[in-house]
């Protein structure tokens, strides 16, 4: 028997579901090794609030030594996640939170306990506005990562990333361990380079992009002799390298002013 075309055939039935009941978003399980990226998250976490803690307490090198391994943790967990394929936006999230403890709020309080502790209201507002930068430097990156808009140009930043203000703001504390002396630059003028490295932070200047360089086979030797150079130098002088690692970021900052990419605020 045919069937009038216009006239709408019996609905099928659907197909029967499997058996057991459907399983809910969220209630997969994952491995440890999938979990590893949090997990690095959460120790950069403790990090940076381990530094606050021992800056209050007066032992300040061992606290700037626990926000730079919290930026290596930093530039560890994303590309694990990556290449472990857990990307979240749970895992997303908590990085960005991780890094406003530990890029926005651990360096100024640093800072402030270091040497700013008996200004006169300045220095407290400085690190208020260092921390009110790296929060919306911050959420002008989640906003960007959950856009549509992908044509921008991934070599550079929009502005200083967040890791890096952190290590420029603490330069004046870099400099004195490596003179082995005490805070030698005026209240203001610290209060002053704070508050100019959150403007940094939100600025629109291009900051070049280390993720997407790439290094001609040709030079790869040299490349790696450079890297290997440059661990031994952190090793033996770390305060000295990291003045140097500063300096030289300053440069890049400086020399990339006069371009206008169409670029990415990632950190």
């Amino acid at each position: 028997m045919t069937t009038d075309p216009e006239t709408p055939s019996e609905p099928r039935p659907e197909a029967k579901a499997p058996q057991g009941h459907p399983r809910e978003p969220g209630t997969e399980k994952l491995t440890i090794i999938q979990l590893l990226p949090n997990m690095l998250t959460v120790v950069a976490i403790c990090a940076g609030l381990t530094a606050i803690k021992l800056g209050l307490q007066g032992s300040y090198t061992f606290a700037v030594q626990l926000i730079l391994l919290a930026a290596v943790l930093d530039g560890m967990d994303g590309r694990l996640a990556r290449a472990l394929k857990s990307e979240s936006g749970m895992g997303a999230e908590l990085d960005s939170l991780a890094d406003f403890l530990n890029f926005g709020v651990a360096p100024g309080l640093l800072l402030y306990t270091w040497a700013l502790e008996d200004s006169r209201g300045f220095g407290w507002l400085a690190v208020l506005v260092f921390a009110v930068c790296a929060v919306v430097r911050l959420a002008r990156f989640n906003v960007q990562r959950k856009s549509e808009d992908k044509s921008h140009d991934n070599a550079y930043f929009t502005g200083v990333p967040s890791p890096a203000g952190a290590l420029l703001v603490m330069l004046p504390m870099f400099l004195s361990f490596a003179l082995g002396s005490g805070p030698f630059l005026p209240d203001f003028v610290l209060a002053l380079w704070m508050v100019a490295m959150g403007l940094l932070m939100i600025s629109r200047i291009p900051t070049w992009s280390f993720k997407t360089t790439r290094i001609p086979r040709k030079n790869a030797k040299f490349f790696l002799v450079a890297v290997a150079f440059a661990l031994a130098a952190a090793v033996s002088y770390a305060w000295i390298t990291l003045v140097l690692f500063c300096i030289g970021y300053i440069g890049t900052v400086i020399v990339m002013l006069p371009r206008k990419p169409r670029i990415g605020t990632g950190d």
